[in-house]
């Protein structure tokens, strides 16, 4: 996501909510689940931010899992390219995509497209709400599948100093609707200050929505999270426990993230 994930940016203007439905809807209609891959490069609950339009942003995923199941003490992460299109909407890549295993062997994946849009001043808002959508193409050994998505709806809600984000999210392989894959992110954050925040994240995934899979193969992690939102970098550092034998029993998160240009008047 983009450097604002942390930081509120000035309003602007976004597209309406019409059109997002019904690009929710047209992606909704061809999307299928898909197989959780071994290694996690992203691990962020979207709040709505977007970089201002002709902001170009950088942002570096890291994670580490010290005690894990396939990814056992390996290093996984990817840059995230962002540009602000138009008030509303964000267009990202990611690449590279990486896995530094515990052997000391380096491999990549493919890439992934990204476009959010979000409601206007997302930031400012009591109730906000928004959509993701991503392509991704993978190598074999990254995921099974060589073509995968993700559809992510957004909504929250700032109540003073708390903060409540829910994206209810749907993975899918294009195998078919019936295996559209549910797993959702949580995030409670408390505002200390300006710059200053805690929360708890929680990363889910129930399996398909047919028939969700037992609970000791479903994965439940939650995450004890500090954020730093400062200038002009902003930093989110988290420590994850697995709930469940499915999941890795222990997460390290590290999240860095900059505008590469100035706006106007900044």
């Amino acid at each position: 996501m983009s450097g604002a994930d942390a930081t509120r940016p000035p309003p602007s203007p976004r597209a309406g909510a019409r059109h997002i439905a019904t690009l929710a809807l047209t992606l909704a209609a061809t999307a299928a689940s898909r197989a959780a891959p071994a290694q996690t490069d992203e691990i962020q609950v979207y709040d709505g931010q977007l970089a201002a339009p002709g902001i170009f942003n950088l942002t570096w995923h890291n994670n580490y899992t010290p005690d894990g199941l396939t990814a056992n003490h390996s290093l996984n992460g990817v840059a995230e390219w962002a540009f602000g299109v138009a008030p509303g909407f964000e267009a990202g890549l990611y690449l590279p995509l990486y896995s530094y295993a515990a052997d000391g062997s380096l491999s990549f994946n493919g890439f992934k497209l990204r476009a959010l849009c979000a409601v206007p001043e997302a930031a400012s808002r009591r109730f906000f709400y928004g959509i993701n959508f991503e392509f991704s193409y993978n190598a074999h050994h990254w995921d099974e599948h060589r073509f995968t998505s993700e559809m992510r709806p957004i909504v929250g809600w700032h109540l003073g100093r708390f903060d409540l984000v829910f994206n209810p999210i749907l993975d899918n392989s294009f195998q078919g609707l019936d295996q559209l894959d549910f797993a959702p992110a949580t995030r409670v954050a408390f505002n200390i200050s300006r710059t200053w925040s805690v929360a708890a994240e929680e990363y889910d995934d129930f399996g398909p929505l047919h028939a969700f899979l037992p609970t000791a193969r479903q994965t439940h992690q939650v995450f004890a999270v500090l954020d730093y939102n400062g200038q002009p970098w902003t930093i989110e550092g988290g420590i994850g426990f697995g709930l469940t034998p499915a999941t890795d029993n222990l997460t390290l998160k590290l999240v860095a993230s900059r505008d590469l240009n100035k706006r106007e008047g900044r």
